[in-house]
């Protein structure tokens, strides 16, 4: 295991953030870590980076306590954004990459392969703060990359951009995952979890509610998804007995259930009814597990 977080508690005062959660992530795999805002992901991964010490439990990476000597393998992208808005990126990004380590000779071709990847290097000798908000954030992404770490915390890496970005910065993580850097990935954009992530942990009010593969939490999660697409009116069926959630389209009608038995109802039910595009049964979306866990993202 490259990673094990072991009955880890924090509390401030009177406060418990984060309450005996133990998880292990493998080597070279990805997790998203979801919960909802002050759920207790921000003090787990400071705990997790040896920025607070836990009350309670242990971390461990590579078999051994995180202290500094793990700080040059580690990466972090905290959602609160933080670069120095005076320098201009090729020294922001030089100065970084010499905090993990890197020698002089690596850093310059790091930072040339990786402007280029992140098609920003026409504003290397720019200053940060006269970048877009995108670019920024791009600058900060490239910048808990750049060596390559072993273990690589990423908060909310793809807020504020545009899909084109998106789909350019999706590609450059799964490319270092697929090198053997371990992730832990939190988003509110749950199709970037289901994309790309093998596990997740789902936390609420600082208690681990869901832990697992996504699969594997797919098939427990209790609940199947009927998709039906149909030339009538199906809002009846919102409050028929064993539908716990909907979610409903111009195109097609979305029924979280609790069985089986409860699709084949619906189906029976729709005989009548006319024509029926489409009647599927599926596994629910992790989104729809973190609601039925949690409620709604927003607050």
């Amino acid at each position: 295991m490259t990673l094990k977080v072991s009955h880890v508690s924090k509390k401030f005062k009177n406060v418990t953030a984060v309450d005996d959660i133990s998880f292990e992530l493998e080597t070279g795999k990805m997790l998203g870590f979801l919960g909802r805002n002050g759920a207790g992901k921000t003090t787990t991964f400071r705990m997790i980076l040896g920025l607070a010490e836990p009350t309670e439990g242990e971390v461990y990476f590579n078999g051994k306590a995180i202290d500094a000597s793990s700080y040059d393998v580690i990466g972090y992208l905290p959602e609160e954004r933080g670069l120095h808005a005076k320098l201009k990126v090729v020294d922001e990004l030089y100065y970084l990459a010499t905090l993990k380590g890197m020698a002089k000779k690596d850093i310059k071709k790091a930072i040339d392969y990786w402007l280029e990847r992140f098609q920003i290097n026409e504003h290397r000798e720019k200053k940060i703060e006269s970048l877009s908000k995108g670019n920024q954030q791009k600058v900060q992404l490239l910048a808990s990359m750049l060596h390559e770490p072993q273990l690589l915390i990423l908060d909310e890496p793809f807020s504020g951009l545009d899909p084109v970005n998106v789909e350019l910065l999706k590609k450059a993580v799964i490319d270092l995952n697929q090198k053997g850097t371990t992730i832990i990935f939190s988003s509110h954009r749950m199709e970037h979890i289901e994309e790309l992530c093998d596990d997740v942990c789902i936390l609420n009010r600082g208690k681990m509610v869901v832990q697992g593969p996504i699969q594997k939490v797919k098939r427990e999660s209790g609940y199947q998804r009927v998709v039906i697409d149909a030339d009538f009116d199906l809002h009846d069926f919102d409050t028929h007995p064993g539908v716990v959630a909907t979610k409903h389209t111009s195109h097609e009608y979305v029924f979280l259930i609790e069985n089986e038995q409860v699709a084949q109802v619906l189906y029976t039910k729709l005989q009548s009814r006319g024509f029926v595009k489409r009647f599927e049964l599926l596994d629910p979306t992790i989104q729809e597990i973190f609601i039925e866990k949690v409620g709604d993202i927003h607050e």
